[in-house]
């Protein structure tokens, strides 16, 4: 008799139905009170999903190679050409199911004041009462993954650990790429080690003899956090970080909460190190909103002779302030799960590098020689392709060959640059912190924040510009506070007093200078007037040369601005009327952006820390002042 079939009769106890579970799984032989809690929780969804088997994942080579080999033959994957890009996989979504759903990502605090207006807030009881019954039998027919992983390396002073259990292969490979799996972290939680429960279902059970579709989810969506117990439930998706649990889910809307607790920061940041000529490394942590450059300075190849940046991390940074009284950073990732579309060797060179192999690439196209091409990876398309959607394709099709969202998942021990002590696991002590958005008008080239309450100022007010900001107005901005926006689990008037209670426990001689950039300032013509790219470098120069005290800074009403001078700016043409436009600080759109950030402090109900409204009063003051 099949598993599901003693589920779908409900026959004996509970206790009796989880044993019948376990007894369909490999189960581990590691011994601890930890395993057995564990299991226990193991034995619980199991009787609640009532999958046909359970597989213990243990991380090893062997057993990715044979789920991958299954999904080709299931033609839930595509082998691509091992001549060009061997060890490479590509998945096809449903076109319904094709990136992080938003609306359907909810905080299930106890009360709605602690997830704060920029979360879609609701009751535990009635969220669980909700996706219970869709979880019930959610898993019958499929195989039930249970996945132990370590954010961070394992048993790391910063690392923290999570188990995910889920129906999805694809979804099992990918956390194998971006976090570390294996029975390693077994031992962690049969030795005591606190762990995250995350459960995850697509959504589609099949019947006995049912042919399994290449992509399967469901229509009904949620991703469900409960801050106050640390789970996450997802239902209904494969894709991204609605199915890798341990990304955006775990490392930031729930590291977030544990970061507060604990006394850490969990942030949505890419963390490098900058090595100057003289061999002196300095170590930064930079948080942008989504299209704001943030993979292309992770990874960034500067244009100065004699400078090098080595990637540590490219998405998520966990800081945790050491008894040194300095910042400490890691990536708890393992891997890079990034867009496609507009990676190119113009753009990212080293990106492209790091995807010659062992890549799970998904809604890219495919080219006719079996490897893979997405818009922005050449300069000329192919003259035919198979789209994401596996439909034929040409230059005259009139729609995208790649999805935007299309994803590439690797290895971050691929990359061309990145540090050989990249997963150390004290960290990175942290030298600055940069913070950016998209602004086409107002906000300077580079300003430094003057002390760390005005650099968590500036981090409350990162924003990009709508489309009506091009025609030159400070009109509508789009918030993404720290680059945190979709991604703090409580509040985040809570969150910007935690920011600043961190500061306090730094030394203020040792804690990260703060900067804002923004590489997107266009002139009156609507032209850039940056050059961007690698050319940044010269602005992390500058950063690096005011960390050092080696340059004066000009005192303006944002904050302290550079002298032109001050720039190297040999090998690039940038007009002195750019340059004056680049770092213009005018009074009057200033004095309209306070309002509108006076106007977003209000919809938190009076829970922004009075430090920031201060911050608020004193820029209005100076902007007043002239």
């Amino acid at each position: 008799m099949a598993l599901a079939d003693i589920f779908t009769r409900n026959e004996g106890s509970a206790s009796t139905r989880a044993t019948v579970a376990r007894r369909y799984g490999e189960v581990p032989t590691i011994q601890g009170e930890g395993m057995v809690a564990l299991q226990a929780w193991v034995d619980e969804i199991a009787a609640l999903t009532q999958p046909e088997r359970i597989h213990w994942v243990d991380g090893s080579r062997a057993e990715n190679d044979a789920l991958l080999r299954e999904m080709v033959d299931e033609g839930k994957l595509i082998k691509l050409n091992p001549e060009w890009r061997p060890g490479s996989y590509l998945a096809r979504s449903h076109p319904s199911d094709v990136a992080r759903t938003e609306a359907r990502t909810f905080i299930a605090s106890e009360r709605e004041e602690d997830a704060g207006p920029t979360n879609n807030w609701i009751a535990p009881d009635e969220i669980r009462a909700t996706i219970t019954p869709l979880f019930e039998g959610s898993m019958r027919g499929r195989t039930m993954y249970v996945v132990p992983f370590s954010m961070g390396p394992v048993g790391g002073p910063l690392s923290h650990i999570g188990v995910q259990v889920t129906d999805s292969a694809y979804a099992v490979t990918s956390i194998g790429i971006m976090t570390r799996v294996g029975t390693e972290v077994l031992r962690e939680i049969a030795g005591g080690a606190h762990w995250v429960k995350t459960v995850h279902s697509v959504g589609a059970p099949l019947a006995p003899g049912e042919t399994d579709v290449p992509w399967p989810c469901n229509d009904e969506k949620y991703i469900v956090h409960f801050p106050d117990t640390l789970e996450v439930w997802s239902y209904g998706s494969g894709y991204g970080g609605n199915a890798i649990l341990a990304k955006k889910c775990f490392a930031l809307r729930i590291a977030s909460v544990i970061g507060r607790n604990e006394g850490w920061l969990a942030e949505h940041m890419l963390l490098i190190r900058v090595i100057d000529p003289a061999g002196r490394a300095y170590h930064l942590a930079a948080a942008f909103p989504s299209a704001c450059g943030k993979t292309n300075l992770a990874m960034l190849r500067p244009t100065i002779p004699g400078w090098r940046v080595e990637t540590l991390g490219d998405d998520i940074a966990w800081l945790r302030p050491g008894e040194d009284g300095r910042l400490w950073a890691i990536n708890p990732e393992a891997g890079f799960f990034g867009v496609a579309p507009g990676t190119g060797a113009s753009t990212n060179v080293t990106a492209v590098e790091t995807l010659w192999g062992n890549t799970i690439f998904t809604n890219v196209a495919l080219r006719p020689d079996g490897d893979v091409w997405w818009e922005g990876l050449t300069d000329e398309p192919p003259a035919e392709l198979i789209d994401w959607e596996g439909k034929p394709w040409t230059p005259a099709s009139g729609r995208p060959a790649a999805h935007p969202n299309s994803r590439f998942t690797v290895s971050a021990a691929q990359c061309p640059q990145i540090a050989d002590d990249w997963e150390a696991p004290q960290g990175v002590p942290l030298d600055a912190i940069l913070f950016g958005g998209r602004r086409a008008t107002n906000m300077p080239l580079v300003v430094e924040a003057t002390d760390w309450t005005h650099g968590v100022f500036m981090g409350s007010n990162v924003s990009s510009e709508r489309t009506a900001a091009a025609e030159g107005t400070v009109g509508e901005l789009r918030r993404d506070p720290f680059a945190m926006l979709p991604f703090c689990g409580y509040n985040m008037a809570d969150y910007f007093g935690h920011w600043l209670k961190i500061g306090q426990k730094l030394r203020f001689d040792r804690a990260p200078r703060v900067f804002q950039v923004n590489w997107f300032r266009k002139g009156s013509d609507g032209r850039f007037l940056w050059p961007g790219f690698g050319e940044n470098s010269r602005v992390i120069d500058w950063i690096i040369r005011r960390i050092e005290g080696e340059v004066p800074a000009i005192d303006s009403p944002i904050g302290r601005l550079p002298r032109t001078e001050d720039l190297d700016l040999e090998g690039i043409e940038v007009s002195q009327d750019d340059l004056a436009e680049l770092f213009a600080v005018d009074r009057e759109p200033w004095l309209r952006e306070a309002d509108l950030t006076e106007e977003f402090y209000r919809t938190f109900d009076g829970r922004i820390p009075a430090p920031l409204w201060a911050e608020l009063a004193a820029l209005r003051y100076r902007l007043q002042r002239g």
